[in-house]
């Protein structure tokens, strides 16, 4: 069976390790990191595709979207972890970004998962099929077709900062035209504190940006608005010193997807971390 998703939002196992031995062109999907010691073995993309999730006993809910699929195959030389131990480790990692487990089951010894994640408008659902035998498998369907680029802790924005000078935020929330941060942000942001608490020399410009959505100058002082909220936050609740953060607000002047879809935009609407 194939999919989930995320987020932007963010959702990450306990222990991230470097891809080994994957197939060629491979990478984890953007709200799970693999079990320690696995390789991507076989992956699978298609653009549009349905899946027939398990809901309950003898109940398949179909959900289409963009399907995402993964063979994952154990290491040499590792001690190999029981097929409930990884379905427990994804199911965790959802919970801790507000994602909800929706059946789990075993069939014939094989460990099943069935997780669902709600965020920023997007719907993901993911199924984790895992034995004790060094095999399992991960199937993600992203329901509003959303090719989310969550970073969820403070670890991956320190190697995105070190690689590129800036990582991506989809798990930073506010409703439409508003720069009132929602409940849903504080993940996020406590993994920004995370990561300035960690690396003390580390200064930030916080950049907001949208979609083209509106006017120019609207965008603009809505992108300002909300990265000046994001500094607040970091600042009043997080005890971050403020001159180690600046916001800045590039409104749509730098998409990094069309915004001719709804998935475009939704890929627009960020906020961005850029080493200062």
């Amino acid at each position: 069976m194939k999919q989930f998703l995320a987020i932007a939002f963010f959702c990450l196992l306990s222990i991230p390790v470097p891809a080994q031995d994957d197939k060629e062109g491979t990478k984890d999907p953007s709200l799970f990191t693999r079990m320690p010691g696995f390789h991507i073995y076989n992956f699978e993309e298609l653009e549009f595709n349905k899946y027939e999730f398990p809901v309950a006993a003898d109940k398949l809910q179909p959900v289409e979207g963009h399907h995402l699929y993964y063979d994952y195959y154990a290491n040499d030389n590792i001690q190999l972890p029981s097929g409930l131990q990884i379905a427990r480790n994804y199911s965790n990692a959802a919970k801790k970004i507000g994602g909800q487990v929706i059946y789990e089951f075993d069939d014939g010894g094989i460990q099943n998962t069935v997780l669902k994640l709600v965020s920023n408008g997007t719907e993901t659902w993911a199924h984790i099929s895992a034995g004790g035998n060094g095999m399992y498998k991960v199937n993600i369907i992203e329901k509003q077709l959303m090719n989310q680029s969550v970073v969820a802790d403070a670890n991956s924005m320190l190697k995105s900062i070190r690689e590129t000078g800036k990582v991506a935020l989809y798990g930073i929330y506010f409703d439409s035209g508003k720069s009132v941060l929602k409940p849903e942000s504080q993940t996020a942001l406590q993994e920004i504190s995370k990561l300035l608490k960690a690396n003390a020399s580390l200064k930030l410009y916080v950049v907001g940006h949208t979609d083209n959505t509106g006017s120019f100058e609207s965008n603009i002082k809505l992108s300002n608005d909300r990265a000046a909220a994001v500094v607040n936050e970091l600042v009043t609740k997080f005890a971050i010193d403020a001159s180690r953060l600046r916001p800045w607000g590039d409104g749509p002047t730098a998409p990094v997807a069309t915004n001719d879809t709804e998935a475009g935009k939704a890929l627009n609407r960020r906020v961005e971390l850029v080493k200062q």
